[in-house]
């Protein structure tokens, strides 16, 4: 079965940018939204206007820029500009957010066309200050923060750094690709992990050998980290448990880097009994060197080389035997063969709730690649199949585990 993330297709963005030097950024903001598959309507306030150009953004958009001189205007105020975008919005971002805007939406003034367009709307509304340090950390901009989060306002805490004015502290804006993964939370058709407690482990484990030699496998962590990205969008609390890869770190996630099978597995044992849904698709190292040399192997004279490996622990396995009645395990095979047989024995044997099975001979799923194709195998025997990016697999696996979920809580 193929699956479609069709809920991210054309969404409907108002970027509402105001008048903070980090309004400079606001193309790169708006690139990024459109980038990721939105339509996007650019309202600016006439602060802004000091800091970016509406021609600059118009074109970037290929639509005109609201201003506010489209508000009461003769030209445009007749059309009720504040109306038409409030109702057109399926999502509104404000980046950057200013000490001055944040406390007219928190006081629901309506002088701006931002400001009537946020009153008016019925979408979720994403705030993202960005100040002098000082600023944020006044009494009544921290009052401020606390109501709009109490109105439903979302507001994102600004990062730490180099700030305009000077400054080294908080109130940086955050970069265009967390202002994207924001959206897409906001936007997420369902919240049915709202609250839960998620541990997820990804991509292959290092067993060195010396100091520059180790045993691992092609694992990226690419389905790992696209189970921790969409359970967060899902309105999880995640952490994410990951050997060496390639990949950013995924925003909004405790993210918890490991190299050895045997540092993965403390860390999991660590965190397991905060978590509700334990998903572990790492490709553990099954076997590491009984001693690591202190010194890089030397090859001269030796045209064999014997290793003596020792197991490492079936974290699955230690899981399995640990886990409470109501936690439930998810668990990945990567096999060559006999597929769902196999896969059926493991969750057997390491008493998994549900098993994710993958043919590593196929050129479409498994290692490094960006497709999946898998098998969800459930305790009872049925399987399904899910076809498609890592993301929307990873979407169909998380739908299984939903609903499981809510047998739990009706029994």
């Amino acid at each position: 079965m193929a699956t479609m993330l069709t809920w991210k297709n054309k969404r409907r963005v108002v970027l509402g940018i105001t008048g903070g030097i980090a309004a400079y950024k606001g193309p790169e903001i708006l690139r990024a939204l459109q980038r990721a598959g939105c339509e996007v309507e650019v309202v600016l306030t006439e602060g802004a206007e000091s800091f970016v150009s509406p021609m600059v953004l118009s074109t970037l958009a290929g639509r005109r820029t609201w201003t506010q001189d489209d508000f009461l205007s003769q030209e445009k105020g007749w059309e009720i500009p504040h109306i038409n975008l409030a109702d057109w919005a399926e999502l509104v971002i404000i980046a950057p957010c200013t000490a001055e805007t944040l406390a007219r939406l928190v006081q629901g003034r309506g002088e701006s066309l931002l400001d009537a367009t946020v009153l008016a709307t019925k979408a979720p509304v994403l705030l993202f200050p960005a100040m002098n340090s000082h600023m944020l950390e006044h009494p009544a901009t921290v009052r401020n923060i606390k109501e709009a989060r109490a109105m439903s306002y979302t507001v994102v805490d600004p990062d730490e750094g180099s700030l305009a004015c000077g400054y080294e502290g908080k109130g940086r804006l955050p970069a265009p690709s967390v202002i994207v993964e924001e959206a897409w939370r906001a936007l997420s058709p369902r919240k049915d992990f709202a609250g839960v407690s998620v541990l997820v482990t990804a991509g292959p484990t290092w067993e060195f050998i010396d100091p520059v030699r180790f045993i691992s496998n092609p694992s990226s962590g690419k389905m790992g980290f696209a189970l921790a990205r969409t359970a967060w969008y899902r309105g999880a609390d995640v952490t994410l448990v990951s050997g060496p890869v390639s990949l950013p770190t995924p925003h909004g996630i405790t993210y918890c880097p490991v190299k050895s099978a045997m540092d993965m597995y403390k860390a999991v044992i660590e965190k397991m009994d905060f978590a509700k849904i334990i998903i572990k698709s790492a490709a553990v190292s099954d076997y590491r060197a009984a001693s690591i040399e202190m010194e890089k192997m030397k090859r001269e004279g030796k045209d064999t080389l014997t290793l003596n490996l020792v197991q490492n622990p079936d974290i699955a396995a230690e899981v399995g035997a640990r886990k409470s009645p109501d936690q439930i395990l998810v668990g990945f095979a990567a096999e060559s063969s006999h597929l769902v047989e196999h896969a059926k024995e493991k969750m057997l044997r390491k008493n998994l709730d549900l098993i994710v099975a993958n043919d590593i001979t196929a050129t479409d799923a498994g290692f490094a690649v960006d497709t999946n194709r898998v098998k969800i195998i459930k305790k009872a025997g049925d399987w399904h199949e899910l076809v498609g990016t890592k993301e929307e697999v990873a979407w169909g696996v998380l739908n299984t585990v939903s609903e499981m979920c809510q047998k739990e809580e009706n029994r």
